[in-house]
C-alpha cells in the first residue's frame, strides 16, 4: 500500500523502496528527513502549478539530491551536486529507467543549487528546485497550507534544522573548497572558516592568459 503524506502519494514501487533503503543507510536523520521533505514540498508545489511529474523520478531526485555530501558518495574534486547526480543516474539505469529519465534526474540534482534555471526545465527538475528552496530557505511557505506543513513536518521532523543543515553542507564541502566557486556554497565555507578565500570572477578575467 502506498504511503500518503499531506496528500502526496509516495509510490509503493520496488524502485522507490530501493531508493529509500539506500539513502537511509548512508545519511543521518537530518539529511534523510530533509530529502524526503524536498520531494514532498516539490510535489505539492508542482501540483499547484499544474506540473505533471513522474513520481518515481521526482522521488529519486529528492532523495539523492544531497547524497554527494555523504562520505559514501562524496568525491574529492567534484561539486557535491554532481556526485549526487551521478549516483542517481547510475541507480535509475540499474533499475530499468531510460537514459532520458536518468538524464532528467541528473539535471534536477546537478542544478538544484542554481537559481531560476531549473524552473524552465522538465517538471521533475523544477519540482526538486522548488522543494529545496522551500525546505532550506523557506521560500514560498505561504503557498502551503498550515495543515500541509504540519503533516509533512510531523512525518519528517526538522529539529534545529537550520544549524544542522549548514553543518552538513560544511562537512561535505570543506575538503574541496574550489568546487564551491560560482555557487552559494562558498557562503557556507566563509561562514565556518574565516580563512576561506573566495575566488573572484573579476580577478579571473583580469588575470587571464589573454594579452591586452
Amino acid at each position: 500500500m502506498a504511503e500518503v503524506i499531506a496528500g502526496v502519494e509516495i509510490p509503493g514501487t520496488e524502485l522507490v523502496r530501493a531508493a529509500t533503503s539506500l539513502v537511509r543507510k548512508v545519511t543521518d536523520d537530518t539529511l534523510f528527513h530533509h530529502s524526503r521533505r524536498v520531494f514532498l514540498w516539490g510535489a505539492l508545489k508542482a501540483k499547484a502549478r499544474g506540473l505533471d511529474i513522474d513520481p518515481e523520478l521526482a522521488y529519486v531526485g529528492g532523495l539523492f539530491h544531497d547524497l554527494g555530501l555523504t562520505e559514501f558518495y562524496g568525491s574529492k574534486d567534484l561539486r557535491f551536486e554532481i556526485d549526487g547526480a551521478e549516483a542517481a543516474r547510475t541507480f535509475l539505469l540499474e533499475h530499468g529507467r531510460s537514459e532520458e529519465d536518468a538524464r532528467t534526474v541528473w539535471l534536477a540534482i546537478a542544478l538544484h543549487t542554481t537559481p531560476e534555471v531549473p524552473l524552465h526545465l522538465a517538471p521533475e527538475v523544477a519540482a526538486i528546485a522548488l522543494g529545496v528552496k522551500t525546505d532550506v530557505l523557506g521560500i514560498g511557505l505561504d503557498e502551503l497550507t498550515e495543515e500541509q506543513r504540519a503533516e509533512v513536518v510531523a512525518a519528517h521532523p526538522r529539529p534545529d534544522f537550520k544549524n544542522r543543515i549548514l553543518e552538513a553542507f560544511y562537512a561535505g564541502m570543506a575538503h574541496r573548497p574550489s568546487t564551491t566557486y560560482g555557487t552559494m556554497n562558498d557562503d557556507v565555507l566563509a561562514h565556518f572558516d574565516p580563512e576561506f578565500q573566495r575566488t573572484d570572477f573579476v580577478d579571473l578575467i583580469k588575470g587571464s592568459a589573454w594579452p591586452e
